[in-house]
């Protein structure tokens, strides 16, 4: 009994079954090499002026501090690692439009022509929200934060923050406020597919009201301000994506009529 030999047309079929999967990971390499490129475009000039930046950044902070007092480093490599670190992420920040864009491209082939057309519209609004909590975290956010902590100091307390810590703690304002910012699109993307309805949001507001100031109490640090201050918006912008929502419920319930 001899061992059968693969024909030239079975292995034509099984190179048939394999080519999509490795032109998709092949596909998937580039997208993800573009992005980083792009990351590293937008770093090196931000590199350059990373100081500046930073001046920029701690301006809510030291606008606040007492006269003679400044910000300090207590570690030997922060005034340069510090500054590295905020322009590197500062460049994913501004990098995002490109890498969503190479996210986009990967997977609208796949989209039928009607969730191409608010699919789009979708992922530009969620960059511009994100962009949008950010700048609320800085110029809302921040000065009243920063105003209160340094207005309660113990007397005889002398107010002097390392940069270090100061920039891990308006980085997690910035992330946790340009996440909370995306709610709208979260909820009018479970509309969208059908796993709610505007009716079953409407019931579960007191629930979504209660999970805004979990949310706040964990995405902010430990002081009652921030979580208030990010809190809040999440609820409203959680009512801004019901009432948004009322047309693409209506216009489901109207396709499912005909």
């Amino acid at each position: 009994m001899t061992d059968q030999q693969p024909s030239k047309e079975d292995e034509t079929d099984l190179t048939g079954q394999g080519q999509p999967l490795i032109e998709h990971l092949i596909e998937l390499r580039s997208r993800i090499l573009k992005s980083l490129l792009a990351v590293l475009i937008v770093f090196l000039p931000l590199f350059y002026y990373a100081n500046t930046i930073y001046g920029f950044v701690s301006e809510p902070l030291r606008a606040f501090l007492p006269e003679g007092s400044t910000m300090i480093a207590t570690e030997v490599a922060s005034p340069f690692l510090t500054p590295f670190k905020l322009a590197l992420v500062l460049a994913i920040f501004l990098s995002i439009p490109v890498i969503l864009h190479q996210c986009w491209a990967f997977v609208a082939p796949g989209l039928y022509s009607n969730e191409k057309k608010i699919a789009l519209p979708l992922l530009i609004s969620s960059i511009l929200l994100f962009y949008a909590g950010m700048a609320f975290a800085y110029y809302v956010v921040f000065p009243l934060v920063f105003g209160f902590f340094t207005s309660i100091a113990p007397a005889g307390v002398t107010i002097m923050t390392d940069i270090n810590r100061y920039l891990d703690f308006v980085l997690k304002l910035f992330f946790a406020f340009g996440l909370a910012f995306e709610i709208p699109i979260a909820t009018l993307l479970l509309l969208w597919t059908g796993a709610t309805s505007v009716t079953a949001l409407k019931n579960k507001r007191p629930y979504v009201i209660v999970g805004c100031f979990v949310l706040g109490m964990l995405l902010t640090p430990p002081d009652v301000i921030s979580q208030i201050l990010l809190a809040i918006p999440m609820w409203l912008l959680f009512e801004l994506g019901i009432f948004f929502g009322r047309f693409i419920d209506g216009s489901r319930n109207a396709d499912d009529a005909t």
